[in-house]
């Protein structure tokens, strides 16, 4: 039985186990994640409540997603007990009713959303702010976490979480919709206690308030990933954050940066691309600006391939701006990076100042090149086929940012006729 019962997914097996319940759950042809049962269904008695733990205890993982018609049958187990002691992993999708999953002995934790959108009848606290109150409350009771995903916590999780000599990665979602955490982000912080072991940090956020904050008063002497999506950014704020996150340059190999919208009242590009140069230590980096631009020319590119030598994925994308970087800069530019693999940017694909006739200086670790155009259109396929078939002799076709590969259907076409040609040459000199 508690081999059966360690992984559960969703609520259902647990209610199962009520006798009420039983034939609505299972009956013939009724999918699993079917909910539409519980509609209209009156909430679990004392007794009935008794029948759905029965077999929690035995549950080491649980995976909830999203089915608020079922948390309403909960509402007569108190909103502050505990009732899986054992559970070590809980992947919660709405966090409605948190305080019945958020165990003591959880290793891995990923709550998704605070939701209260739930019938009067239930005990639970009638704000977001209390919701992650509560949230922040229980994670200063974890001894032994691993992995962490949730909403913003507040000061003194952070300084608890500080304290976790297991922690390794955690992952920050704000609640969309309900502006910043309920504490203040100007009053006096004492600077947390560095996390030691933590490798891997992300947040998801409206603003960069919050995230700048963590970092200014933290250390994480061994994060090696960090990912950030940001919804609102001014040129100001994001000075501020990469000066705060450049503290971690000697270790950083890995960096996603995605700004839904940018303000700058003196340029309408990005130069932020300036601020990563420190991060030598760089394999993977993905910089998206989704309603601005960025900037990026043949001498940045260089700068930028020089500062990074261990890169093997650099993904620039949504530059919004005509083209700067030509084909002599960006093979000038591969030169600095001889462990590159997989390549996004924004290219001019008409002026073509390279000579397809050249003797090549290969780079023969490239194998993704994708190229946008920003809607201009390919000077000449042929000859661009040609080059990219001399000088990156891994690379099999072009690949377009956008969905529409349209532009580079020509250019792939040729590079089809050429790798076959060669293929042609070398069996006939093998059959010789």
């Amino acid at each position: 039985m508690d081999l059966l019962w360690a992984e559960v997914d969703r609520l259902q097996p647990l209610l199962g186990c009520v006798t009420r319940l039983h034939p609505l759950i299972y009956r013939r042809g009724r999918a699993p994640w079917d909910d539409t049962w519980a509609e209209g269904i009156e909430p679990l008695s004392a007794n009935e409540a008794r029948e759905f733990l029965h077999h929690s205890a035995r549950i080491r993982s649980l995976n909830i997603p999203s089915t608020d018609r079922l948390f309403p049958l909960l509402s007569v187990i108190p909103v502050d007990a505990c009732v899986f002691p054992r559970l070590q992993s809980l992947t919660l999708f709405s966090g409605t009713h948190l305080s019945l999953f958020l165990s003591h002995t959880l290793r891995h934790c990923a709550v998704f959303s605070v939701n209260t959108d739930l019938p009067q009848s239930i005990a639970v606290p009638e704000s977001t702010a209390d919701q992650l109150s509560i949230l922040s409350d229980r994670v200063r009771l974890f001894k032994q976490l691993v992995t962490l995903s949730c909403p913003p916590l507040d000061w003194a999780a952070w300084k608890h979480l500080s304290n976790l000599p297991t922690l390794v990665e955690v992952g920050i979602c704000e609640v969309r919709g309900h502006g910043a955490p309920p504490w203040p982000l100007d009053r006096h912080i004492v600077n947390f206690s560095p996390f030691l072991n933590l490798t891997a940090l992300s947040f998801t956020v409206d603003s960069a308030a919050y995230m700048t904050t963590i970092l200014q008063h933290s250390q994480f002497p061994s994060l090696k990933r960090f990912w950030i999506m940001i919804e609102v950014v001014s040129s100001t704020e994001a000075e501020r954050l990469f000066r705060a996150l450049s503290h971690y340059k000697q270790t950083l190999e890995q960096l996603t940066v995605i700004l839904s919208e940018y303000h700058d009242l003196q340029n309408n590009y990005l130069t932020a691309i300036t601020h990563l140069l420190c991060f030598t230590q760089l394999r993977f980096l993905q910089f998206d600006c989704l309603d601005s631009s960025i900037y990026l020319d043949n001498n940045l590119l260089l700068e930028a391939m020089s500062a990074w030598p261990h890169i093997h994925t650099l993904k620039i994308e949504d530059c919004g701006i005509r083209p700067s970087i030509t084909f002599r800069g960006l093979f000038t530019a591969l030169r600095q990076c001889p462990q590159l693999e997989s390549l996004r940017v924004l290219i001019d694909t008409v002026n073509i100042d390279i000579d397809p006739n050249a003797e090549p200086i290969q780079h023969t670790s490239l194998r993704t090149l994708d190229l946008e155009t920003f809607e201009s259109p390919i000077g000449n396929a042929e000859v661009l086929a040609r080059i990219i078939f001399k000088w990156l002799p891994c690379v099999d076709q072009v690949n377009k940012v956008a969905d529409d590969w349209e532009p580079w259907d020509e250019v792939n076409m040729h590079l089809v006729s050429l790798r076959a040609a060669v293929r042609r040459v070398v069996g006939g000199a093998l059959n010789t």
